[in-house]
């Protein structure tokens, strides 16, 4: 099997976004983005619009929601919405995060996402959460702008902003790993 590219680096940020549009120290320029995606596309075999999608979520996770939405607008597919949707819960506007997460419907990612948070869970303060955000063993992403919206109010969340950054940054991996192949993402970034 040839070499991979190595699309975790995209995500290797000291930490994950906010879950609103506050940008952080260390993340990388659109020009940066750029130029890491050429590198890393010229090794892969990935269709045009899986590039697309990928390059959405890499500014995304680098706080540039603006660039991002212009990409994933773009892309009428399920995939597409998913980003779609990840932006808007992050401007915040979710209504309408909920809106494109409807057109997702059932993700293929959903099934990882729901298996990480709930490890992600496991001996901490958070099986509310986890009870929360995993219905039946499914990941449910209504409940998860739901849970966004409410830490964004609350004065004093900081342990649940925090997990559920970390909950985002399952929810990137295991898109980028859907999109990219699972080679593609197999040193998680965090």
């Amino acid at each position: 099997m040839p070499n991979q590219p190595d699309f975790a680096r995209l995500l290797a940020t000291s930490d994950p976004p906010h879950l609103g549009p506050t940008s952080r120290p260390g993340v990388w320029s659109e020009a940066t983005i750029t130029s890491e995606l050429a590198t890393l596309f010229k090794s892969a075999s990935l269709p045009e619009e899986r590039q697309d999608l990928i390059r959405a979520m890499t500014l995304l996770w680098h706080d540039h929601l603006e660039a991002a939405h212009e990409i994933a607008q773009g892309v009428d597919n399920p995939h597409g919405a998913f980003v779609h949707g990840i932006m808007h819960r992050r401007e915040p506007d979710y209504g309408n995060a909920a809106y494109w997460f409807r057109r997702v419907g059932t993700h293929p990612a959903f099934p990882t996402i729901a298996r990480e948070v709930s490890q992600l869970a496991k001996g901490k303060e958070a099986t509310n959460w986890k009870q929360q955000l995993i219905k039946n063993e499914s990941w449910d992403p209504f409940a998860f702008i739901d849970a966004c919206a409410s830490v964004a109010e609350e004065t004093g969340a900081d342990a649940d902003r925090q997990f559920l950054r970390e909950v985002q940054r399952i929810e990137f991996e295991a898109l980028l790993e859907h999109l990219a192949g699972p080679a593609s993402v197999s040193s998680k970034a965090h």
